[in-house]
Protein backbone atom coordinates (compact mmCIF):
# COMPACT_ATOMS: atom_id res chain seq x y z
CA UNK A 1 0.00 0.00 0.00
CA UNK A 2 1.02 3.60 -0.58
CA UNK A 3 0.42 7.03 0.83
CA UNK A 4 0.89 10.42 -0.24
CA UNK A 5 1.85 13.50 1.66
CA UNK A 6 1.03 16.93 0.76
CA UNK A 7 2.68 19.59 2.05
CA UNK A 8 1.33 22.84 1.37
CA UNK A 9 4.02 25.58 1.78
CA UNK A 10 4.30 29.59 1.70
CA UNK A 11 5.29 29.64 -2.27
CA UNK A 12 4.20 26.12 -3.44
CA UNK A 13 2.65 22.57 -2.46
CA UNK A 14 4.99 19.38 -2.80
CA UNK A 15 3.73 16.06 -3.16
CA UNK A 16 5.30 13.11 -1.78
CA UNK A 17 4.46 9.01 -2.54
CA UNK A 18 5.62 6.58 0.16
CA UNK A 19 5.38 3.19 0.37
CA UNK A 20 3.66 2.30 3.99
CA UNK A 21 5.65 -0.23 4.84
CA UNK A 22 9.08 0.51 4.09
CA UNK A 23 9.22 4.60 4.31
CA UNK A 24 10.86 4.56 0.91
CA UNK A 25 9.68 7.43 -1.50
CA UNK A 26 8.52 6.72 -4.75
CA UNK A 27 7.93 10.44 -6.55
CA UNK A 28 8.04 13.68 -5.48
CA UNK A 29 6.58 17.00 -7.11
CA UNK A 30 6.32 20.26 -6.05
CA UNK A 31 4.19 22.89 -8.19
CA UNK A 32 4.23 26.67 -7.19
CA UNK A 33 1.47 28.87 -6.80
CA UNK A 34 0.73 30.94 -9.92
CA UNK A 35 -0.59 34.55 -7.59
CA UNK A 36 2.62 33.06 -4.64
CA UNK A 37 1.73 35.65 -2.11
CA UNK A 38 -0.14 38.59 -2.37
CA UNK A 39 1.22 41.78 -0.61
CA UNK A 40 0.86 44.39 -2.99
CA UNK A 41 -2.45 44.69 -4.77
CA UNK A 42 -5.17 42.16 -5.44
CA UNK A 43 -5.47 39.92 -8.46
CA UNK A 44 -9.10 41.00 -8.65
CA UNK A 45 -9.14 45.07 -9.59
CA UNK A 46 -5.77 45.89 -8.97
CA UNK A 47 -7.06 46.24 -5.19
CA UNK A 48 -3.91 47.79 -3.53
CA UNK A 49 -3.27 46.12 -0.07
CA UNK A 50 -2.22 47.84 3.02
CA UNK A 51 1.41 47.68 5.30
CA UNK A 52 1.95 44.03 7.02
CA UNK A 53 -0.94 42.50 5.00
CA UNK A 54 -0.51 38.83 3.40
CA UNK A 55 -3.12 37.10 1.18
CA UNK A 56 -3.67 34.12 -1.28
CA UNK A 57 -5.81 32.83 -3.57
CA UNK A 58 -7.64 29.18 -2.90
CA UNK A 59 -7.63 28.38 -6.39
CA UNK A 60 -3.63 28.21 -6.41
CA UNK A 61 -4.34 25.95 -3.78
CA UNK A 62 -6.00 23.24 -5.77
CA UNK A 63 -5.01 23.95 -8.93
CA UNK A 64 -0.96 23.39 -7.72
CA UNK A 65 -2.25 20.53 -5.32
CA UNK A 66 -3.81 18.72 -8.41
CA UNK A 67 -0.86 19.21 -10.73
CA UNK A 68 1.65 18.03 -7.94
CA UNK A 69 -0.17 14.60 -7.43
CA UNK A 70 -0.81 13.70 -11.05
CA UNK A 71 2.98 14.21 -11.36
CA UNK A 72 3.58 11.81 -8.70
CA UNK A 73 0.64 8.79 -9.83
CA UNK A 74 2.20 9.73 -13.47
CA UNK A 75 5.33 7.78 -11.60
CA UNK A 76 4.25 5.60 -9.84
CA UNK A 77 3.80 1.65 -11.29
CA UNK A 78 0.56 1.15 -9.82
CA UNK A 79 -0.87 4.16 -8.42
CA UNK A 80 -4.29 2.28 -7.60
CA UNK A 81 -2.07 0.85 -4.28
CA UNK A 82 -2.38 4.15 -2.77
CA UNK A 83 -4.84 3.94 0.01
CA UNK A 84 -4.50 7.51 2.11
CA UNK A 85 -3.68 11.09 1.31
CA UNK A 86 -2.78 13.73 4.26
CA UNK A 87 -2.48 17.22 4.11
CA UNK A 88 -0.08 19.58 6.05
CA UNK A 89 -0.44 23.34 5.69
CA UNK A 90 1.26 26.64 6.69
CA UNK A 91 -0.90 27.95 9.74
CA UNK A 92 -2.49 30.30 10.80
CA UNK A 93 -3.84 30.25 7.09
CA UNK A 94 -7.62 31.12 7.04
CA UNK A 95 -10.38 32.30 4.93
CA UNK A 96 -13.73 33.63 4.97
CA UNK A 97 -16.16 30.71 3.24
CA UNK A 98 -19.90 29.92 2.81
CA UNK A 99 -21.97 27.15 4.33
CA UNK A 100 -21.00 25.08 1.16
CA UNK A 101 -17.23 26.07 1.26
CA UNK A 102 -17.19 28.07 -1.45
CA UNK A 103 -15.08 31.10 -0.39
CA UNK A 104 -15.99 34.68 -0.20
CA UNK A 105 -13.44 35.88 -3.16
CA UNK A 106 -14.67 33.64 -5.39
CA UNK A 107 -17.95 35.45 -5.37
CA UNK A 108 -17.87 37.87 -8.10
CA UNK A 109 -18.74 40.64 -6.47
CA UNK A 110 -16.39 40.56 -3.22
CA UNK A 111 -13.36 39.54 -5.55
CA UNK A 112 -12.29 43.54 -4.70
CA UNK A 113 -12.67 43.07 -1.55
CA UNK A 114 -8.99 42.53 0.54
CA UNK A 115 -11.02 40.97 3.52
CA UNK A 116 -12.59 38.02 1.63
CA UNK A 117 -9.26 36.39 0.49
CA UNK A 118 -7.52 34.46 2.48
CA UNK A 119 -5.05 35.46 5.06
CA UNK A 120 -1.43 33.33 5.08
CA UNK A 121 0.13 32.52 8.31
CA UNK A 122 2.24 36.01 7.69
CA UNK A 123 -0.51 38.24 7.38
CA UNK A 124 0.54 40.89 10.39
CA UNK A 125 -2.10 43.35 10.18
CA UNK A 126 -4.27 41.62 12.71
CA UNK A 127 -1.67 43.55 15.30
CA UNK A 128 -4.10 46.05 16.99
CA UNK A 129 -6.55 42.97 17.70
CA UNK A 130 -3.82 40.53 19.13
CA UNK A 131 -2.93 43.18 21.29
CA UNK A 132 -6.11 43.69 22.29
CA UNK A 133 -6.78 39.91 22.78
CA UNK A 134 -3.55 39.43 24.87
CA UNK A 135 -4.57 42.48 27.17
CA UNK A 136 -8.00 41.80 27.96
CA UNK A 137 -7.11 37.85 28.82
CA UNK A 138 -4.31 39.32 30.99
CA UNK A 139 -6.23 41.78 32.44
CA UNK A 140 -9.19 39.15 33.26
CA UNK A 141 -6.65 36.54 34.31
CA UNK A 142 -8.04 33.73 31.72
CA UNK A 143 -6.66 30.44 32.43
CA UNK A 144 -5.88 29.77 28.63
CA UNK A 145 -3.45 32.49 28.61
CA UNK A 146 -0.84 31.08 29.86
CA UNK A 147 -0.62 27.95 27.54
CA UNK A 148 0.25 30.47 24.63
CA UNK A 149 3.48 31.97 26.63
CA UNK A 150 1.01 35.24 27.32
CA UNK A 151 0.94 36.37 24.59
CA UNK A 152 -1.50 35.62 21.42
CA UNK A 153 -0.07 36.22 18.03
CA UNK A 154 -1.70 38.29 14.99
CA UNK A 155 -1.00 35.31 12.72
CA UNK A 156 -3.71 33.31 14.77
CA UNK A 157 -7.61 32.94 13.74
CA UNK A 158 -8.83 34.99 16.62
CA UNK A 159 -7.01 38.40 15.91
CA UNK A 160 -7.66 37.89 11.95
CA UNK A 161 -11.43 37.04 12.51
CA UNK A 162 -12.09 39.99 14.31
CA UNK A 163 -10.03 42.19 12.03
CA UNK A 164 -12.32 40.77 9.45
CA UNK A 165 -15.24 41.97 11.72
CA UNK A 166 -14.12 45.11 12.57
CA UNK A 167 -12.42 46.32 9.50
CA UNK A 168 -15.25 44.79 6.77
CA UNK A 169 -18.16 43.78 8.65
CA UNK A 170 -20.10 43.01 5.38
CA UNK A 171 -17.39 40.33 5.10
CA UNK A 172 -17.80 38.73 8.23
CA UNK A 173 -22.01 38.81 8.03
CA UNK A 174 -21.61 36.75 4.66
CA UNK A 175 -19.27 34.45 5.96
CA UNK A 176 -21.03 31.40 7.05
CA UNK A 177 -17.40 29.91 8.52
CA UNK A 178 -13.96 31.12 8.75
CA UNK A 179 -11.38 27.82 8.28
CA UNK A 180 -7.83 26.85 8.03
CA UNK A 181 -6.56 26.40 4.62
CA UNK A 182 -5.54 22.86 5.59
CA UNK A 183 -9.33 22.01 6.50
CA UNK A 184 -10.71 23.51 3.99
CA UNK A 185 -8.52 21.83 0.86
CA UNK A 186 -9.54 18.22 3.17
CA UNK A 187 -13.08 19.74 2.59
CA UNK A 188 -12.97 20.09 -1.33
CA UNK A 189 -11.08 17.11 -1.89
CA UNK A 190 -13.86 14.93 0.40
CA UNK A 191 -17.58 17.17 0.92
CA UNK A 192 -16.92 17.00 4.71
CA UNK A 193 -15.62 19.73 6.84
CA UNK A 194 -13.71 18.87 10.27
CA UNK A 195 -11.04 20.91 11.94
CA UNK A 196 -7.70 19.40 13.16
CA UNK A 197 -7.07 19.49 16.68
CA UNK A 198 -3.47 20.93 15.68
CA UNK A 199 -4.48 24.32 14.52
CA UNK A 200 -7.80 24.50 16.26
CA UNK A 201 -5.30 24.19 19.69
CA UNK A 202 -2.32 25.83 18.76
CA UNK A 203 -3.47 28.93 16.54
CA UNK A 204 -7.57 28.78 17.46
CA UNK A 205 -7.46 28.59 21.22
CA UNK A 206 -9.20 24.92 21.61
CA UNK A 207 -8.92 22.99 24.55
CA UNK A 208 -10.04 19.57 24.36
CA UNK A 209 -11.13 19.77 27.97
CA UNK A 210 -11.68 23.20 28.72
CA UNK A 211 -12.96 24.19 24.50
CA UNK A 212 -12.73 27.73 23.76
CA UNK A 213 -12.26 31.02 25.31
CA UNK A 214 -15.97 31.72 26.92
CA UNK A 215 -18.52 33.93 24.97
CA UNK A 216 -18.06 36.13 28.00
CA UNK A 217 -15.13 37.09 26.94
CA UNK A 218 -15.26 37.36 23.39
CA UNK A 219 -18.52 39.57 23.89
CA UNK A 220 -15.97 41.85 26.16
CA UNK A 221 -13.70 42.40 22.97
CA UNK A 222 -16.91 43.21 20.87
CA UNK A 223 -20.25 42.59 21.68
CA UNK A 224 -21.03 41.66 17.51
CA UNK A 225 -18.05 38.80 18.59
CA UNK A 226 -19.98 36.59 21.45
CA UNK A 227 -21.01 34.11 19.56
CA UNK A 228 -17.74 33.76 17.37
CA UNK A 229 -16.98 29.96 18.01
CA UNK A 230 -20.43 28.70 18.07
CA UNK A 231 -20.51 29.97 14.67
CA UNK A 232 -18.23 30.81 12.14
CA UNK A 233 -15.65 28.98 14.26
CA UNK A 234 -17.38 26.44 15.00
CA UNK A 235 -17.30 22.41 13.78
CA UNK A 236 -16.30 19.04 14.77
CA UNK A 237 -12.38 18.69 15.76
CA UNK A 238 -10.42 15.82 15.15
CA UNK A 239 -6.63 14.55 16.14
CA UNK A 240 -4.47 14.06 13.06
CA UNK A 241 -4.77 11.19 11.37
CA UNK A 242 -8.37 10.89 12.06
CA UNK A 243 -10.34 10.33 8.26
CA UNK A 244 -12.49 13.27 6.60
CA UNK A 245 -13.96 11.04 4.03
CA UNK A 246 -13.02 9.53 0.87
CA UNK A 247 -12.21 11.51 -2.48
CA UNK A 248 -15.24 12.90 -4.44
CA UNK A 249 -15.65 11.18 -7.96
CA UNK A 250 -14.54 14.43 -9.02
CA UNK A 251 -11.23 14.50 -7.11
CA UNK A 252 -10.12 11.17 -7.51
CA UNK A 253 -10.77 11.83 -11.60
CA UNK A 254 -8.81 14.83 -11.17
CA UNK A 255 -5.98 13.14 -9.43
CA UNK A 256 -6.27 9.72 -10.96
CA UNK A 257 -6.89 8.10 -8.17
CA UNK A 258 -9.13 5.77 -6.75
CA UNK A 259 -12.64 7.14 -5.40
CA UNK A 260 -11.96 5.08 -1.89
CA UNK A 261 -8.60 6.77 -0.97
CA UNK A 262 -9.00 8.11 2.11
CA UNK A 263 -8.10 11.82 3.15
CA UNK A 264 -7.01 12.06 6.61
CA UNK A 265 -7.71 15.29 8.59
CA UNK A 266 -4.78 17.29 8.18
CA UNK A 267 -1.86 19.32 10.27
CA UNK A 268 0.20 22.51 10.31
CA UNK A 269 3.05 21.86 8.32
CA UNK A 270 5.78 22.48 11.14
CA UNK A 271 4.37 20.13 13.51
CA UNK A 272 4.36 17.33 10.62
CA UNK A 273 7.68 17.62 10.25
CA UNK A 274 8.01 16.69 13.68
CA UNK A 275 6.06 12.98 12.42
CA UNK A 276 8.12 12.69 9.73
CA UNK A 277 11.13 13.49 11.61
CA UNK A 278 10.49 10.46 14.25
CA UNK A 279 9.41 11.53 17.48
CA UNK A 280 6.93 9.74 18.58
CA UNK A 281 7.24 9.51 22.42
CA UNK A 282 8.90 12.27 25.65
CA UNK A 283 11.90 12.98 25.36
CA UNK A 284 12.90 14.30 22.22
CA UNK A 285 12.99 17.48 21.16
CA UNK A 286 12.21 18.16 17.43
CA UNK A 287 13.76 21.26 15.52
CA UNK A 288 12.58 22.22 12.13
CA UNK A 289 15.77 24.34 10.97
CA UNK A 290 15.70 27.04 8.45
CA UNK A 291 15.20 30.69 8.13
CA UNK A 292 13.48 30.00 11.48
CA UNK A 293 13.36 27.19 13.95
CA UNK A 294 10.52 25.43 15.28
CA UNK A 295 10.88 23.44 18.24
CA UNK A 296 8.95 20.29 19.01
CA UNK A 297 8.15 17.92 21.94
CA UNK A 298 5.18 15.54 23.12
CA UNK A 299 4.69 14.58 26.18
CA UNK A 300 1.79 12.47 28.62
CA UNK A 301 0.79 15.60 30.48
CA UNK A 302 0.15 19.16 30.24
CA UNK A 303 2.19 21.70 31.99
CA UNK A 304 3.22 25.43 31.64
CA UNK A 305 6.40 26.56 30.02
CA UNK A 306 7.60 29.79 29.79
CA UNK A 307 7.22 31.42 26.18
CA UNK A 308 6.06 28.21 24.71
CA UNK A 309 4.09 29.09 21.68
CA UNK A 310 1.13 26.41 22.91
CA UNK A 311 0.43 23.24 24.68
CA UNK A 312 -2.18 20.88 22.69
CA UNK A 313 -3.74 17.46 23.53
CA UNK A 314 -3.66 15.40 20.27
CA UNK A 315 -2.14 18.78 18.88
CA UNK A 316 0.74 16.25 17.38
CA UNK A 317 -0.11 12.58 18.81
CA UNK A 318 -3.52 11.46 19.33
CA UNK A 319 -3.14 10.74 23.08
CA UNK A 320 -0.20 13.12 23.78
CA UNK A 321 -0.05 16.46 24.65
CA UNK A 322 1.89 18.49 22.01
CA UNK A 323 4.40 21.12 22.46
CA UNK A 324 6.01 23.81 20.42
CA UNK A 325 8.42 26.76 20.63
CA UNK A 326 10.72 28.66 18.49
CA UNK A 327 13.35 31.03 16.86
CA UNK A 328 11.91 33.59 14.90
CA UNK A 329 15.22 33.93 12.98
CA UNK A 330 17.85 31.47 12.37
CA UNK A 331 19.57 30.78 8.83
CA UNK A 332 17.63 34.26 8.12
CA UNK A 333 20.32 35.74 10.76
CA UNK A 334 23.04 34.03 8.79
CA UNK A 335 22.04 34.88 5.44
CA UNK A 336 21.87 38.40 6.54
CA UNK A 337 25.93 38.52 7.55
CA UNK A 338 26.90 37.05 4.40
CA UNK A 339 24.80 39.13 2.38
CA UNK A 340 26.08 42.46 4.80
CA UNK A 341 29.92 41.24 4.33
CA UNK A 342 30.05 39.74 0.64
CA UNK A 343 30.88 36.27 1.65
CA UNK A 344 29.65 33.56 1.34
CA UNK A 345 28.05 30.42 4.01
CA UNK A 346 30.82 28.12 2.68
CA UNK A 347 33.71 30.72 2.96
CA UNK A 348 32.51 31.91 6.02
CA UNK A 349 32.13 28.36 7.74
CA UNK A 350 35.37 27.02 6.09
CA UNK A 351 37.36 30.06 8.44
CA UNK A 352 35.34 29.71 11.42
CA UNK A 353 35.67 26.04 11.65
CA UNK A 354 39.71 27.00 12.53
CA UNK A 355 38.18 29.27 15.57
CA UNK A 356 38.04 27.40 18.94
CA UNK A 357 35.18 28.21 21.42
CA UNK A 358 35.68 31.52 23.00
CA UNK A 359 38.60 32.23 21.07
CA UNK A 360 36.81 34.94 19.02
CA UNK A 361 35.96 37.56 22.23
CA UNK A 362 32.68 37.44 20.40
CA UNK A 363 28.93 36.80 21.83
CA UNK A 364 25.88 37.40 20.44
CA UNK A 365 21.89 38.04 21.08
CA UNK A 366 19.76 36.11 18.80
CA UNK A 367 17.04 38.60 18.51
CA UNK A 368 17.66 39.70 14.91
CA UNK A 369 13.34 39.61 14.28
CA UNK A 370 12.37 39.35 17.77
CA UNK A 371 12.48 36.83 20.72
CA UNK A 372 9.82 34.02 20.09
CA UNK A 373 11.42 31.32 23.18
CA UNK A 374 10.81 32.01 25.98
CA UNK A 375 10.33 36.21 25.95
CA UNK A 376 7.16 36.67 23.57
CA UNK A 377 8.47 39.94 22.23
CA UNK A 378 8.93 41.00 18.71
CA UNK A 379 10.44 44.55 19.82
CA UNK A 380 13.66 42.88 20.68
CA UNK A 381 16.35 43.20 18.50
CA UNK A 382 20.04 41.39 17.87
CA UNK A 383 23.25 42.44 19.95
CA UNK A 384 26.91 41.32 19.29
CA UNK A 385 29.59 42.39 22.47
CA UNK A 386 33.58 41.94 22.26
CA UNK A 387 34.52 43.30 18.94
CA UNK A 388 37.91 44.91 18.34
CA UNK A 389 39.97 46.08 15.33
CA UNK A 390 41.15 42.61 14.71
CA UNK A 391 37.95 40.65 14.52
CA UNK A 392 37.51 38.75 11.12
CA UNK A 393 34.49 38.19 9.57
CA UNK A 394 34.54 34.84 10.11
CA UNK A 395 34.31 35.20 13.77
CA UNK A 396 31.19 37.19 14.06
CA UNK A 397 29.99 34.57 11.94
CA UNK A 398 30.90 31.64 14.18
CA UNK A 399 29.30 33.96 17.23
CA UNK A 400 26.05 34.68 15.38
CA UNK A 401 25.68 30.27 15.03
CA UNK A 402 26.30 30.21 18.51
CA UNK A 403 24.11 32.57 19.24
CA UNK A 404 21.08 30.85 18.04
CA UNK A 405 22.60 27.53 19.83
CA UNK A 406 22.60 28.93 22.79
CA UNK A 407 18.93 30.44 22.28
CA UNK A 408 18.29 26.97 21.30
CA UNK A 409 19.51 25.69 25.13
CA UNK A 410 17.18 28.53 26.33
CA UNK A 411 14.25 26.82 25.32
CA UNK A 412 15.19 23.24 26.52
CA UNK A 413 15.73 25.00 29.64
CA UNK A 414 12.73 26.27 29.71
CA UNK A 415 10.76 22.94 29.28
CA UNK A 416 13.18 21.26 31.26
CA UNK A 417 12.15 24.12 34.39
CA UNK A 418 8.59 22.63 34.23
CA UNK A 419 9.21 19.33 34.39
CA UNK A 420 9.87 18.29 30.62
CA UNK A 421 13.41 17.54 30.44
CA UNK A 422 15.31 16.83 26.83
CA UNK A 423 17.11 13.96 26.42
CA UNK A 424 17.89 13.96 22.88
CA UNK A 425 17.88 16.77 19.96
CA UNK A 426 16.85 15.59 16.20
CA UNK A 427 17.06 18.29 13.64
CA UNK A 428 15.85 18.30 9.87
CA UNK A 429 15.94 21.01 7.25
CA UNK A 430 18.52 22.92 5.42
CA UNK A 431 20.53 24.06 8.00
CA UNK A 432 21.68 20.20 8.99
CA UNK A 433 23.89 20.27 6.22
CA UNK A 434 26.60 22.97 7.80
CA UNK A 435 28.91 20.29 10.03
CA UNK A 436 30.46 23.09 11.85
CA UNK A 437 26.78 24.26 13.38
CA UNK A 438 25.31 21.00 14.26
CA UNK A 439 28.89 20.58 16.16
CA UNK A 440 28.47 24.12 18.19
CA UNK A 441 24.81 23.03 18.61
CA UNK A 442 25.39 19.30 20.29
CA UNK A 443 28.14 21.17 22.45
CA UNK A 444 26.01 24.17 23.81
CA UNK A 445 23.46 22.01 24.50
CA UNK A 446 25.29 18.69 25.78
CA UNK A 447 22.61 16.76 23.75
CA UNK A 448 23.09 14.31 21.02
CA UNK A 449 22.13 15.71 17.99
CA UNK A 450 20.42 13.11 15.30
CA UNK A 451 20.07 14.56 11.56
CA UNK A 452 17.05 13.52 10.24
CA UNK A 453 17.27 11.48 7.17
CA UNK A 454 14.58 13.01 5.03
CA UNK A 455 15.19 15.55 3.47
CA UNK A 456 10.98 16.28 3.19
CA UNK A 457 10.09 15.93 7.06
CA UNK A 458 7.05 17.61 7.18
CA UNK A 459 5.74 15.75 3.49
CA UNK A 460 6.51 12.41 4.81
CA UNK A 461 4.82 13.32 8.17
CA UNK A 462 1.66 14.22 6.16
CA UNK A 463 2.09 10.50 4.26
CA UNK A 464 1.80 8.77 7.42
CA UNK A 465 -1.20 10.60 8.38
CA UNK A 466 -2.44 9.31 4.69
CA UNK A 467 -1.06 5.92 5.94
CA UNK A 468 -3.08 5.61 9.10
CA UNK A 469 -6.10 7.32 7.51
CA UNK A 470 -6.19 4.71 4.53
CA UNK A 471 -5.68 1.20 7.47
CA UNK A 472 -1.84 0.49 6.43
CA UNK A 473 -1.05 1.47 9.87
CA UNK A 474 -3.22 1.61 13.27
CA UNK A 475 -1.16 4.38 14.65
CA UNK A 476 1.17 6.86 13.90
CA UNK A 477 3.28 5.40 16.25
CA UNK A 478 3.40 2.42 14.27
CA UNK A 479 3.43 4.46 11.38
CA UNK A 480 6.55 6.14 12.45
CA UNK A 481 8.40 3.01 13.69
CA UNK A 482 7.75 1.91 9.69
CA UNK A 483 7.74 4.52 7.40
CA UNK A 484 10.32 6.74 9.41
CA UNK A 485 14.42 6.21 8.51
CA UNK A 486 16.75 6.10 10.78
CA UNK A 487 18.81 8.99 11.32
CA UNK A 488 21.45 9.64 9.17
CA UNK A 489 23.98 10.76 11.89
CA UNK A 490 24.42 11.83 15.54
CA UNK A 491 26.58 14.79 16.59
CA UNK A 492 27.87 14.13 20.03
CA UNK A 493 28.78 17.35 22.17
CA UNK A 494 32.79 16.97 22.82
CA UNK A 495 33.30 16.98 26.07
CA UNK A 496 36.87 19.45 25.80
CA UNK A 497 34.61 22.07 24.46
CA UNK A 498 32.04 22.33 27.88
CA UNK A 499 33.69 24.45 30.16
CA UNK A 500 33.84 27.36 27.47
CA UNK A 501 30.73 26.74 26.16
CA UNK A 502 28.97 26.85 29.73
CA UNK A 503 30.77 29.84 30.80
CA UNK A 504 29.93 32.12 27.38
CA UNK A 505 26.19 30.46 27.89
CA UNK A 506 26.61 31.97 31.82
CA UNK A 507 27.10 35.22 30.07
CA UNK A 508 24.48 34.95 27.79
CA UNK A 509 21.98 34.48 30.29
CA UNK A 510 22.94 37.57 32.10
CA UNK A 511 22.43 39.28 28.39
CA UNK A 512 19.03 37.74 28.44
CA UNK A 513 18.03 39.14 31.92
CA UNK A 514 19.51 42.67 31.04
CA UNK A 515 18.33 43.14 27.37
CA UNK A 516 15.41 40.82 27.21
CA UNK A 517 13.68 40.72 30.75
CA UNK A 518 14.38 44.45 32.44
CA UNK A 519 11.62 46.56 31.32
CA UNK A 520 14.33 49.55 31.10
CA UNK A 521 16.32 47.27 28.67
CA UNK A 522 18.44 49.84 25.93
CA UNK A 523 17.14 47.73 23.22
CA UNK A 524 13.48 49.48 23.79
CA UNK A 525 15.03 52.31 24.55
CA UNK A 526 16.41 52.48 21.12
CA UNK A 527 13.99 51.40 19.62
CA UNK A 528 12.19 53.71 20.58
CA UNK A 529 14.35 56.46 19.24
CA UNK A 530 13.81 55.16 15.34
CA UNK A 531 11.57 57.33 13.47
CA UNK A 532 8.10 56.03 12.95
Amino acid sequence: MLAIGLDFGTLSVRALAVDTQSGAILATAVAPYAHGVIDQRLPEGDVPLGPEWALQSPSDWLNSMAAAVRDVVAALDNPAQVVGLGIDFTSCTVLPVRQEGLPLCQIPEMARTPHAWPKLWKHHAAQPQATRITELAAERSEKWLPRYGGVISSEWLLPKALQILEEAPDVYTKADLIVEGGDWVAWQLTGHFVRNACAAGFKGLWHKVEGYPSEDYLRALNPDFADFYSTRGAGEIAPPGDIVGTLTAEWAERLGLRPDVKVAVGIIDAHAGAIGGGVAGDGMMYMAMGTSTCHMLVASREVHAEGISGVVEDGILPGWFGYEAGQVAVGDIFNWYTQHVGLSHDDLTAKASTLRPGESGLLALDWWNGCRTPLVDAELSGVVLGYNLQTPPEAVYRALIEATAFGTQLIVEAFADAGLPTRVLRAGGGLTKNDMLLGIYADVTGLPLEISATEHASALGAAILGAVAGGAHATITDAIGAMVPPPSRTVRPQEAHQPTYQALYAEYRRLVDLFGRDPESPLKRLRALRPS
